[in-house]
């Protein structure tokens, strides 16, 4: 095992998550081709999502919490817990496939979302029935079969029985956690809960959770972490996963699509209740009553270009950018004191001060 004194150890880069990805997919074509009827299409579909960018965040975090808890990459076993760490890719793609129906996006990382996808693979057919429903029910199929395989791959990993039991109920509770959100999130914009405190909630299980902290709790336990440094690593992972959120709210009203991969404004036009629109909110209800009717009569409809330009100004007139980016800076803050403090090692607690920079710096 490593230890505080030990060379620091390379970095997760996202080709190595994305090869055992590659392999798992490999290893499902005999059952899928078995099926035939167009299903070896769909899965390419999905495996096609699954490879197309992102920065394997979740991986990565895991694996570093294994090795800050003393896991050694050049020892046996090592390959069972990239694998392991990298079936979180899969938890994720599922969560992003269903997240792009129920907000209705129409791309993601620069392509089509798999619904669209679908809806226009339908609609170039002339198939019978309505190409939108056909495209949101191969999607909902997809992102099951995402999150199914997710556990499949974690089963199959290799790790040995023992290192299996002391994931499986972190595991549970992260999926548990993730769906938990998702729910509060639509349910805060049905009912238009305004406040910060709710947005916070959203923020803490549907991203915060299963971003960070889960994985750095998953990477701990694999590595037979003490309860100790386990607790450290969900309040660092809490805090970084919270900023990591609030950096993402910040892109998707700001941000650039060439960077980001979705149209800028959309969780505008999405109706999201993000920590950046409710702080925008509570400021105009006490100075500005004019621009909180705007603000609320403009959430969750289809705005133009310049609608969205005349809000990203309300925001940062009212000053909901800048107490954002205070919130980012205090979170990362304090989870580098609780990184500090803990007994991870010390290639480890570099590793994850990367990450977390990586994670919650300014993009655009």
């Amino acid at each position: 095992m490593s230890t505080g004194s030990a060379p620091v150890p390379v970095a997760l880069q996202p080709e190595f998550v994305e090869d055992a990805l590659r392999q798992f997919f490999e290893s499902r074509a005999p059952i899928v081709t078995s099926v035939g009827g167009g299903y070896r299409d769909a899965v390419t579909a999905l495996e096609a999502f699954v490879l197309r960018g992102g920065k394997r965040v979740r991986p990565s975090f895991a694996w570093t919490g294994w090795i800050g808890a003393g896991g050694d990459p050049a020892a046996p076993g090592a390959d069972s817990v990239l694998r392991a760490c990298s079936a979180l890719e899969l938890v994720q793609a599922g969560a992003l496939i269903h997240d792009d129906i129920i907000d209705a996006s129409t791309t993601r990382r620069g392509f089509a979302t798999v619904h669209m996808e679908y809806a226009d693979r339908h609609r170039s057919a002339g198939w019978r029935g309505d190409p939108a429903d056909f495209g949101e029910a191969v999607a909902i199929i997809l992102g099951d079969l995402s999150l199914v395989w997710a556990d499949d791959m974690l089963r199959e990993s290799g790790l040995d029985g023992a290192a299996l039991a002391r994931v499986s109920p972190v595991w549970s509770a992260m999926r548990t956690e993730v769906l938990g959100g998702q729910f509060l999130d639509i349910a805060g914009e049905v009912s238009a809960d305004e406040s910060v405190e709710a947005a916070t909630r959203v923020n803490r299980y549907k991203t915060a959770a299963y971003t960070i902290e889960r994985p750095l709790h998953i990477g701990a336990v694999l590595a037979g972490a003490d309860d100790a440094l386990v607790d450290a690593y969900r309040r660092f992972g809490t805090d970084i996963g919270l900023a990591f959120q609030l950096r993402d709210d910040l892109l998707g009203v700001f941000g650039d699509p060439e960077v980001t991969g979705k149209p800028s404004g959309d969780d505008l036009r999405a109706g999201k209740r993000t920590v950046l629109f409710a702080a925008a909110l509570e400021a105009a209800d006490a100075t500005d009553r004019v621009a909180a009717a705007v603000l609320r009569d403009a959430i969750g409809s289809d705005l133009t270009d310049g609608q969205v330009e005349e809000l990203r100004e309300l925001l940062i007139g009212l000053g909901a950018v800048d107490r954002v980016e205070e919130r980012i800076t205090a979170l990362t803050e304090r989870a580098f004191e609780t990184l500090d403090a803990s007994s991870a090692t010390d290639p480890g607690k570099a590793l994850l001060r990367d990450a977390a920079v990586a994670a919650t710096r300014r993009i655009a």
